[in-house]
């Protein structure tokens, strides 16, 4: 099964290394699933961590050592997400999901992304955190 992680997961992942986002960096490790970003994800993240968290960044690139980066979509397909009703920010992270042929798009962004929680566009579901280590722990 292929994850595709967004900023705040990412961020998660560094910044609290007891929480959800690093249990499903740890399935991963155990081969339970693939995890996969995009540049645009990464760099959000970075920048985040940058502001709120000194060792952020370096714990990003150790985390990022284990999941695969895809190319940002091209401009046809987030102009494609940003119809679905997302911000110019959040499009390029459902486009690339897409684009990238993933099963589920792991998000804590419930004030954008919240009214596709739970749902498939295309092929991609968006799920909460919580909702894909119950899936990947599942299957």
């Amino acid at each position: 099964m292929l994850l595709f992680l967004d900023a705040n997961i990412l961020f998660s992942a560094a910044h609290s290394p007891g929480g959800g986002a690093r249990e499903l960096i740890k399935l991963s490790d155990a081969g339970h699933c693939e995890l996969i970003t995009s540049q645009h994800a990464i760099f959000e993240a970075e920048r985040n961590l940058t502001l709120k968290s000194p060792l952020g960044p370096e714990t990003l690139d150790e985390i990022l050592g284990n999941v695969r980066r895809t190319p940002d979509a091209g401009p046809g397909l987030v102009a494609w997400a940003a119809r679905l009703g997302l911000p110019e920010n959040d499009a390029p992270i459902l486009a690339a999901a897409a684009a990238a042929g993933t099963d589920l798009l792991v998000t804590g962004d419930r004030k954008h992304f919240g009214h596709l929680h739970g749902n498939a566009v295309g092929r991609v579901r968006i799920v909460t955190l919580v909702n894909a280590l119950k899936i990947v722990v599942e299957a």
